[in-house]
């Protein structure tokens, strides 16, 4: 089991990267897990973006929570590829509405951390680095970023692998 976590902002690359690596493995089985869900005209712009490139390889599979679950199903032939950390992340807290709470998030993700853990597959992980720029003015746009940033933060401690993407360009950052 190895997990790479892939990070980096928008239309930085990323997605890409992390597909090259997958396809690069010595895998037989390949595993697209998508999070996003149609939400308006530009996700759904969004999603065929990413559908366009991706070809007979992949087993796309669409998880917009329950990643622990899909992650138990795999084993030590599969390759997977989760697009996108920070998608999941809005998934979870809008599932919990105005109600959402910090102790629900954070036992979503030390599910996840668990489930990945666990995972006899090889794991590379797609996340937005979204603690680049300035703190949002919304409580919810807030809850958002601090919890996708203490999740990256958990995800990298346990990653093989850390790289940073900008512009096309991959940096290590660990392993």
């Amino acid at each position: 089991m190895t997990i790479h976590l892939i990070l980096g902002g928008a239309r930085s690359g990323k997605s890409s990267y992390a597909e090259s690596l997958a396809l690069g493995s010595d895998k037989p089985f390949r595993h697209y897990i998508a999070t996003a869900t149609v939400t308006d005209d530009e996700m759904a712009q969004r999603i065929a973006h990413h559908q366009a490139r991706r070809d007979e390889h992949w087993q796309l599979h669409e998880v917009p929570l329950e990643l622990s679950a899909a992650l138990a199903r795999l084993s030590d032939k599969d390759v997977v590829l989760i697009d996108c950390l920070t998608l999941w992340m809005s998934n979870v807290i809008f599932e919990g509405g105005e109600t959402a709470s910090e102790q629900a998030i954070n036992l979503r993700v030390e599910a996840l951390i668990e489930a990945l853990q666990h995972c006899a597959a090889e794991v590379i992980l797609v996340s937005n680095e979204v603690g680049l720029g300035v703190v949002p003015m919304g409580e919810v746009s807030r809850l958002f970023v601090d919890h996708a940033g203490w999740m990256n933060q958990a995800l990298a401690k346990i990653a093989d692998r850390v790289t940073f993407v900008a512009a096309g360009l991959p940096l290590s950052l660990k392993g």
